[in-house]
């Protein structure tokens, strides 16, 4: 590999892939907080420079961690179209970049082309492309998933209803859902995120969400946020839910860190298909988050954005029907102001879309960080107008339990109606039937939960 060039006089000699990586990132206060980052504007240019000359075949065959050592190394490697790699292979990664914003190019070939690149492929060339590049490139490409209803259809924007409480109380959840469901929130998922990781809270909540969803006969998925291990002891008992979830990482040491493996991953997406709720075939929901495996330690060296792109490089092994980047979480340390927020969540969803991902964006911050909710009403219309499959779905747009901030009720509504975005179209029908929805948009009825307390 050429890792060598000249730029305004001056000679820059890179020491390694993950060097040039790592420098050519756009900047981020976790690779700035791992010493990784790029010294100058002009150095950062000289490692984009760098990278557009590699070829697909260098990258892949230098991955992020040896295959030998790692698991989601292994299974990204594995999981490869050869009969694809073999096409785009002897592509520059500037080629690459140049192909896929090509207007000629489809999304289905593009689809088809992602299959045979690894992670770290798909993450050099997101580091080529401008914000915009970024948004066209993700919209051209249309990935559908099916649990119960399916999404990713033209034209649909869905939503996570999240109705997060403190304490888990059965009346606070029960609230926040019916007036979700009265703003036409839910039909992606919903789904809670538990004050009480136990298998009794689990299988409480699951219970609750289940009995809604047949009590007023809800065209949707159901998930409870838990462990991973206690999902699977609660659908030992004789539970349901229709999605399992789990949070993952780009490396197995990483994942491990959450106390999880790829063949815990492997067993638990067996059990739903087997006994869980839905009819699938999609199943998994995974949320991830850029620079989880460096607050872990865990990053061996490589930047933010390379370790999220492997995230999802093991999320597309078990064909999920939802994966979330939780962008803005982790605060300052990792993302610092509204400008970096902005540029994460459209990196994700543009290597999640080109992962074959039916991605979703969890447009929020931690009260700490530089940013506001205009900057995340920002991200979310950006993000609708790149084809972002979903957002998230809170009273106010402010999380009580895990406090935060993030896309309210009123939020979802307003980007479907500027966007011209439907719910998943079964959802749609329910919410006619309900009155909730008149003419393709929110009607009178609308945020009125009582009446979910009287007959349709």
């Amino acid at each position: 590999m050429n890792l060598k060039t000249t730029l305004a006089g001056q000679t820059y000699q890179f020491q390694s892939l993950r060097e040039v990586m790592a420098k050519a990132n756009e900047p981020k206060s976790g690779d700035l907080l791992a010493g990784i980052a790029a010294e100058t504007t002009l150095e950062r240019i000289a490692a984009k420079q760098v990278l557009a000359d590699l070829t697909v075949q260098e990258i892949r065959e230098n991955p992020a961690v040896p295959y030998e050592k790692d698991a989601v190394t292994r299974i990204i490697e594995d999981d490869l179209n050869m009969e694809s790699y073999h096409e785009i292979k002897g592509f520059t990664i500037g080629q690459l970049r140049e192909w896929i914003l090509d207007d000629q190019v489809t999304g289905d070939q593009i689809l088809r082309a992602g299959e045979g690149m690894t992670s770290e492929v798909i993450a050099a060339v997101c580091k080529l492309m401008d914000n915009l590049d970024l948004m066209y490139a993700s919209n051209k490409m249309k990935i559908l998933a099916t649990c119960n209803t399916t999404i990713g259809e033209k034209n649909v924007l869905a939503s996570r209803l999240q109705p997060n409480h403190p304490v888990d109380d059965p009346k606070g959840v029960t609230a926040s859902i019916l007036e979700g469901l009265s703003y036409g929130a839910g039909d992606a998922v919903i789904g809670l995120n538990p004050a009480i990781d136990t298998v009794e809270d689990t299988i409480a909540i699951w219970d609750l969400l289940w009995d809604i969803k047949n009590e007023y006969e809800i065209p949707t998925q159901t998930c409870v946020l838990s462990h991973i291990t206690t999902q699977m002891k609660a659908l030992e008992r004789g539970h349901k839910a229709d999605l399992c979830f789990q949070s993952i990482a780009g490396t197995e040491a990483a994942l491990a860190s959450f106390g999880v493996t790829t063949d815990m991953l492997k067993e638990a997406n067996e059990m739903f298909h087997e006994d869980g709720g839905s009819k699938g075939p999609n199943i998994m929901y995974f949320e991830t988050g850029q620079a989880s495996e460096l607050s872990s330690g865990f990053h061996y060296g490589w930047d933010q954005q390379t370790m999220e792109c492997r995230c999802y490089g093991l999320a597309r092994h078990y064909r999920p029907f939802l994966v979330n980047t939780v962008v803005g979480f982790m605060g300052p340390e990792y993302l610092y102001d509204a400008r970096q927020l902005l540029r994460a969540g459209l990196e994700d969803v543009f290597c999640g879309h080109l992962h074959g991902l039916p991605m979703g964006c969890d447009c929020c911050y931690t009260n700490h960080m530089v940013t506001d909710q205009n900057d995340l009403e920002s991200l979310a219309s950006m993000l609708t107008a790149a084809g972002c499959h979903y957002f998230m779905g809170l009273p106010q747009g402010d999380d009580v339990m895990l406090m935060y901030q993030s896309s309210g009720y009123h939020d979802i509504a307003a980007l479907r109606q500027l966007f011209r975005k439907k719910p998943i179209h079964e959802f749609e029908v329910w919410l006619e039937k309900r009155g909730i929805y008149e003419n393709g948009r929110l009607g009178p009825a609308a945020g009125d939960p009582t009446r979910f307390c009287r007959k349709a």
